[in-house]
């Protein structure tokens, strides 16, 4: 059986003759015919970001879509006269998505060719199937998840905030304090576990292992007393950024394993790693345990590596790694590495509220009953 598509996270759509029937510069009153109208909610709905990368006047066509009562489902639209393939370009960029997820869609065989051309990642489309994309495998999630269904809210408050700090004339630190970051950390439920899972299939430059969980076994690790499953969101005075991080870690009598580490791109510029990690070092001082973590190098995860290190992990052996799973043991986690740290106790964020459960309360029990690797 073959592999499944890779999922689509953005689709670019050309305007004339494409979303609407006719061309604009010709036509004022260009139609949005229902079924595309159809397929631009549902995959909204998904989770699956959209934008505009069309020829033609930008206030026009901005106004024609406001008409139409869909200009709200769109962002980063590029609108103007420079080539489509620099118009795909700067969408992915905008949203830091990686053009193997960007699809482009467009009723010109010529436009077509000289995105594929520059941009052979890019998956293309020709407009006749614009009314079949929701069926299609690559736009068709396994799981909605909550925070999917309102990705396209998020990222345009990601946006408002980016133009306020661009705006913002004092020290970073201010800036911070001025949204009013909350983090908070809590142990997974029902409802989390979807996120969850998706948070280790889409996170890739901020994952520490690149290794996925399923359902089932995030399921058996939530109920195991020897395992945390932790989801972390972000909230500030624009909204909610989500789900941006989680942990699975394994307790043990001398250590605390810490399997997996994954937070959103989204929020590294808010040093919402950094707070994650100084949060479970002091609990893992105040439990009086050290901390080994798993870590493997992957073409994009360099930042996550940097942030161990300015955490404080090593590459130090210590006997208390005697006893944790071998990563040979498991195929899936061939080529993980272990980091360790002797943790002391940490300050407090001076620029993000953290609302988390003590861990460290819960350790002495745990240990005493035993665990499980």
């Amino acid at each position: 059986m073959p592999d499944a598509p890779a999922l689509v996270k953005c689709l670019v759509w050309d305007l004339d003759n494409t979303l609407w029937r006719g061309t604009l510069l010709e036509d004022p009153e260009v139609a949005l015919p229902d079924e595309i109208r159809r397929t631009i909610v549902e995959l909204d709905a998904r989770g699956i970001l959209q934008a505009v990368a069309s020829k033609n006047d930008h206030d026009h066509a901005w106004r024609r879509l406001e008409e139409l009562g869909v200009a709200e489902y769109f962002v980063l639209p590029q609108i103007g006269w420079h080539p489509k393939s620099r118009s795909v370009k700067d969408i992915a960029d905008g949203l830091n998505f990686a053009l193997t997820t960007i699809a482009f869609i467009d009723d010109q065989p010529a436009e077509r060719a000289e995105v594929a051309y520059h941009h052979p990642d890019v998956r293309c489309y020709d407009a006749v199937q614009a009314a079949e994309l929701a069926g299609l495998p690559e736009f068709s999630p396994s799981v909605v998840t909550v925070d999917a269904a309102h990705r396209r809210s998020m990222y345009q408050a990601s946006f408002r905030r980016t133009r306020e700090r661009e705006d913002f004339t004092g020290p970073d630190e201010d800036f911070l304090r001025s949204l009013e970051l909350v983090m908070e950390i809590k142990r997974a439920d029902e409802t989390d576990l979807s996120r969850v899972e998706e948070l280790t299939l889409r996170t890739s430059q901020m994952n520490a292992t690149g290794v996925p969980y399923t359902d089932a076994e995030l399921r058996a690790l939530r109920t195991d007393p020897g395992h945390e499953v932790l989801t972390v969101t972000l909230t500030d005075r624009f909204g909610p950024h989500g789900a941006v991080g989680v942990l699975l870690l394994g307790r043990h009598e001398r250590v605390w394993h810490l399997k997996l580490l994954a937070t959103s791109c989204r929020v590294v510029s808010f040093g919402a790693g950094a707070v994650l990690l100084n949060w479970l070092i002091d609990e893992a001082a105040a439990a009086d345990v050290h901390l080994a973590a798993d870590f493997r190098r992957t073409d994009r995860n360099r930042m996550m590596e940097i942030a161990y290190r300015f955490a404080g992990f090593t590459d130090d052996r210590c006997d208390c790694l005697t006893g944790l799973p071998v990563p040979d043991d498991d195929p899936a986690r061939a080529g993980v590495e272990f980091r360790h740290l002797t943790p002391d106790r940490r300050p407090a964020s001076t620029t993000v509220r953290v609302k988390a459960p003590a861990l460290a309360a819960r350790s002495a029990a745990v240990a005493a009953g035993g665990t499980r690797g």
